[in-house]
């Protein structure tokens, strides 16, 4: 019989490293993004993208957000199968990024879900291998309201000075 309050317990931790991800992309934190995927993970984002290492991802991801001005993902649906200390799970994400190009600024976005191998070693949830699924993007010329320069993709992001512990 399954533990409940273990189970709940699970699902919550990785609940907190599909979090974690888009926190670690989002600010550019490669060690916070690493530590998402176990040190011999793999990932595929699709033919056009991606596949190779799950920390890798990482740093493929981060490097080609430098080219962006901002970028913001989010995870829901979240579902989760719990094996022991293996799990598998699918996440919905969206993602919105903004650039410029020949000096207009232009936004693509992204629908997919992440498809997820999870085991549990030493205590801690990370993922054996990543299944990005793309279902649909597109992308347009946009016109900015503001311009919002409090805003840092890095570790001098306000949200830094709050949550210490990440």
């Amino acid at each position: 019989m399954i533990n409940t309050m273990q189970a709940v317990a699970d699902k919550q931790a990785i609940t907190g490293q599909l979090y974690r991800y888009c926190r670690s992309v989002d600010r550019l934190d490669v060690p916070l993004g690493h530590s998402v995927f176990h040190e011999d993970a793999t990932a595929d984002y699709g033919p056009t993208s991606y596949k190779g290492s799950g920390r890798g991802a990482i740093d493929y991801i981060c490097k080609a957000h430098l080219n962006l001005k901002a970028h913001s993902h989010q995870v829901t649906n979240v579902l989760i199968e719990l094996d022991g200390d293996s799990a598998a799970s699918e996440a919905y994400v969206m993602a919105a990024l903004r650039g410029e190009r020949e000096g207009k600024p232009f936004q693509l976005q992204v629908w997919a879900r992440y498809c997820d191998t999870w085991s549990r070693r030493d205590g801690n949830w990370a993922i054996d291998h990543r299944n990005t699924v793309i279902d649909f993007d597109t992308m347009s010329e946009v016109t900015p309201v503001h311009e919002h320069d409090w805003t840092r993709r890095d570790r001098e992001d306000p949200s830094y000075a709050i949550l210490k512990g990440l």
